[in-house]
């Protein structure tokens, strides 16, 4: 623990500190521990977390990138052996950091992820979804379980994961320019480069979106961008499809025992999804205005414009 630093990027993240700093209080590290680093937020974030005693990083809004942020972090806490990181709104349960670091003792290990929980207004749909790809198990992943897993082998949220700094640096950190799905990159290199991913089940955050159905087209469309220009994954360990026709199986059953009224609804967002996605793998032929419209990251998009 000594030697493990908590990164956090923040924007505007006032409103999610009231539950975060005190959950941050319940981890058992130091409070020069967390590192925040923030998109020069307009409201009181620095000097709250300051107050805390985190020490902090201000970079302009328009330099944030996914994965630059990220590597920028790593870069900037040289000393430590493993980073956590953690988005502004996922509240840890009391010990969810050292639980996690648990899954390091396997030194085959590279990176560990927790579990996501359902807020407690969630609807049955985002419920479901968060009990869907986060559930109470512990597990480690490995290559070798592309076969039975596919694309679902390389899954990994930095919303809440830890990194061992030489598995990290060994697959060339966090890729500069990546404007989505960071960790699915470095976990996928690692993967293939001979490391393993550990889920802990046992170290929970709470966290999730009850997104309209034109948030999850665009986020879709985010995903289709990934795979298209990631198709190494995709050759590696398997098409997205078969996972999505499990989840969507998965997702129905939950509907009709929790609550059937919400079938049409996400029978619509699964449309929207699957088109969101197919174009996002055609990106190349969209402008840059284009995707910016389409993307829940357009400020990525529009910086391409200049």
């Amino acid at each position: 623990m000594e030697r493990a630093v908590v990164v956090i990027p923040t924007y505007n993240a006032s409103r999610h500190l009231g539950d975060l700093l005190p959950a941050l209080q319940q981890q058992g590290l130091r409070p020069d521990q967390y590192f925040v680093i923030d998109s020069s937020s307009g409201d009181d974030t620095l000097a709250r977390v300051a107050a805390f005693g985190a020490r902090t990083h201000r970079i302009d809004k328009k330099e944030f990138n996914h994965g630059g942020t990220r590597r920028l972090a790593a870069n900037l806490n040289p000393e430590a052996e493993f980073l956590i990181y953690m988005t502004q709104d996922a509240i840890p349960e009391p010990g969810a950091i050292k639980r996690l670091l648990g899954a390091f003792a396997d030194d085959k290990v590279g990176v560990a992820y927790g579990r996501q929980l359902p807020r407690a207004k969630s609807s049955a749909i985002e419920r479901h979804a968060r009990l869907a790809n986060y559930p109470a198990i512990n597990e480690v992943r490995s290559i070798e379980d592309a076969g039975r897993l596919g694309i679902k082998t390389v899954f990994c949220s930095n919303s809440f994961a830890a990194y061992r700094r030489t598995a990290l640096e060994g697959v060339g950190n966090f890729p500069e320019d990546n404007y989505f799905a960071e960790d699915q990159v470095v976990s996928g290199r690692m993967l293939l480069s001979g490391w393993r991913i550990a889920y802990v089940g046992e170290a929970a955050v709470v966290h999730s979106h009850d997104y309209t159905i034109k948030e999850d087209f665009r986020r879709y469309f985010d995903v289709g961008v990934f795979h298209g220009r990631n198709p190494w994954l995709l050759e590696k360990l398997g098409k997205a499809e078969g996972a999505g026709m499990a989840f969507i199986k998965s997702e129905i059953s939950y509907l009709l025992k929790h609550d059937p009224l919400a079938l049409p609804s996400a029978g619509v967002r699964t449309l929207a999804k699957y088109v969101a996605y197919k174009i996002g793998q055609r990106e190349a032929k969209l402008s840059p205005q284009a995707k910016a419209f389409l993307s829940m990251q357009p400020g990525y998009w529009r910086n391409q414009i200049r």
